[in-house]
């Protein structure tokens, strides 16, 4: 095994990798999409339920309502803290500004969020992660990542589509030298870094939402 940081980085995620691989079979017979009131599900564009819904196809991922989980709460006071407008939170996190006063209003341990269920539409959603942090990293850096991945609703086609996005990333990590490792911003030119950081917010701003209900 290497010792190296890049050595690591890589031997954690072909762990991760096959301790993944190794769920996604029972994943085939699982839960399927939308069996859950309130899930996540794979559904077709004209008979979506929620706003949330994307894809650049005929079948798109449609989540659940957005919610500010427990475990942010500390985020969402900082991000006060800071400056932002309880207008620009809500907007951050694509709730009411009632529920972010709400949220700063809270005093104590708040009450733990209910344990979700992960279904096979949830697990699909990793799909645009993968595929929106390889176009804006080594990339052309132009394309919205929730329109970057065409949504299934075959458990069997999905997870080769996922696999095949998984290795490229992986790929492509273990071409990264020691300098640019340490490098913050790497690969982007300076003129293009503060467009990254506003494109890694949105990308933030998605996985905070990427919650099954």
């Amino acid at each position: 095994m290497r010792t190296d940081r890049l050595g690591l980085l890589l031997d954690q995620f072909d762990k991760a990798r096959e301790t993944a691989g190794t769920a996604d079979r029972p994943q085939r017979r699982g839960i399927p999409v939308g069996a859950v009131p309130g899930c996540w599900s794979i559904r077709r564009r004209n008979e979506v339920t929620t706003p949330r819904a994307f894809g650049p196809d005929v079948w798109v991922l449609d989540q659940g309502a957005p919610e500010i989980p427990a475990g942010e709460y500390a985020e969402v006071a900082r991000q006060a803290a800071d400056g932002m407008t309880v207008a620009r939170i809500a907007e951050d996190w694509s709730v009411s500004a009632e529920r972010v006063e709400q949220v700063l209003a809270h005093t104590g341990a708040p009450e733990p969020d209910e344990v979700p269920v992960t279904t096979i539409a949830w697990r699909r959603h990793l799909h645009f992660c993968f595929a929106g942090e390889w176009e804006w990293t080594f990339g052309e850096r132009r394309q919205e990542p929730k329109l970057l991945v065409d949504f299934t609703p075959s458990a069997d086609l999905a997870l080769e589509r996922s696999w095949a996005l998984i290795d490229r990333r992986r790929d492509h990590v273990a071409t990264i030298t020691e300098e640019q490792l340490g490098t913050v911003g790497f690969p982007l030119p300076v003129r293009l870094r503060a467009r990254r950081s506003v494109r890694l917010r949105a990308v933030r701003s998605q996985l905070r939402d990427a919650r099954p209900d």
